[in-house]
C-alpha cells in the first residue's frame, strides 16, 4: 500500500479521540472510523500513521501500524460479540502451561520456583486454584476454577480481551496472559517464564537461531499488546513528552 498522506493527526469526537490523515479519519476495514477513548493510545496511533511509509508516496505495511490493527480488532470484531473470544482464551485454563512440570528435577525445580507464585497468585486474586502435573498427561481442573476464570475473563474490556487475545497463545498461559493485562507482571517478565524450558535447553544445547528469531517475535508482539493497555488506560507515553505528528 501506498503512502496517501501527508499528516496525521488526533481529532476529539463525542465518543473519545479519532486519527485523521490529512484531516480524513482512519477508518476501519468495516468502513467505520477508528475511535478510541484515551487520548494517549489516540496520539500512539497517529504516530505509526506519520511515520508509516516515510513520506507521501512511500510503500507502508500493516507491520508498520500495530497498534492500528489490535484497535481495529477490539472495534470491529471483539466489542460488538466477545463471547466467543472469552470462551476461547476461558478455554487455556483447562490446560495452562504453569501446570505442566517437567520430569527432569532440575527442570521441574526451576519451574515450581518461578511458576508456582503465578499460580498462587490467580488462587487468591481470583479464587481459582489450579492443579499441578508432571509430564504431559491432562490434569483435570476444579470446574468451580475455570468458572472463576471465566468470570475474569469476561470482565475485561475489549480492549483488554484483544490484548489478552495476543498474550494468552504467546505464553500458552492463561494465567501469564492475565497477569499481564491485571499489571502483575510485565511482558518481559511473562515471556521469560514461559520460556523456562526453551533458556534451560539452550543452556545445554546452545543457542537456535530460528528457535530465538520466533521468540524475539513472540515477544514483539507481546509487547504491543502491554503498550496498547498502557496507552488505553491513559498512562503516560514512553518518553513523557506525548506521541503523535
Amino acid at each position: 500500500m501506498k503512502r496517501f498522506w501527508d499528516s496525521a493527526a488526533t481529532e476529539a469526537a463525542a465518543e473519545g479521540f479519532r486519527v485523521v490523515l490529512d484531516g480524513r479519519p482512519v477508518r476501519l476495514p468495516g468502513g467505520a472510523p477508528l475511535l478510541v477513548e484515551a487520548a494517549p493510545l489516540a496520539e500512539a496511533i497517529a504516530a505509526e500513521w506519520a511515520l508509516a511509509g516515510g513520506a507521501k508516496g512511500g510503500e507502508m505495511s500493516p507491520a508498520d501500524i500495530p497498534l492500528t490493527r489490535l484497535v481495529g480488532t477490539a472495534q470491529e470484531r471483539v466489542a460488538p460479540d466477545p463471547a466467543p473470544m472469552v470462551e476461547g482464551l476461558a478455554k487455556y485454563a483447562e490446560t495452562d502451561l504453569l501446570c505442566y512440570r517437567a520430569e527432569d528435577r532440575r527442570l521441574a525445580a526451576m519451574q515450581a520456583a518461578e511458576w508456582q507464585p503465578l499460580l498462587d497468585w490467580l488462587a487468591l486474586r481470583h479464587r481459582a486454584p489450579l492443579r499441578v502435573t508432571t509430564g504431559l498427561m491432562p490434569v483435570p481442573q476444579d470446574p468451580a476454577s475455570l468458572a472463576a476464570v471465566r468470570r475474569a475473563v469476561a470482565a475485561l474490556s475489549p480492549l483488554e480481551l484483544t490484548a489478552l487475545g495476543v498474550l494468552v497463545p504467546a505464553y500458552g498461559s492463561l494465567v501469564l496472559g492475565l497477569a499481564v493485562v491485571e499489571g502483575h507482571v510485565d511482558a518481559a517478565e511473562a515471556h521469560r517464564l514461559a520460556t523456562l524450558d526453551e533458556s534451560a535447553q539452550e543452556a545445554f544445547w546452545g543457542t537456535d537461531a530460528e528457535a530465538a528469531a520466533r521468540r524475539a517475535r513472540i515477544a514483539a508482539e507481546a509487547s504491543q499488546a502491554e503498550r496498547l493497555l498502557r496507552l488505553a488506560r491513559r498512562e503516560a507515553p514512553e518518553d513523557g513528552r506525548g506521541e503523535g505528528a
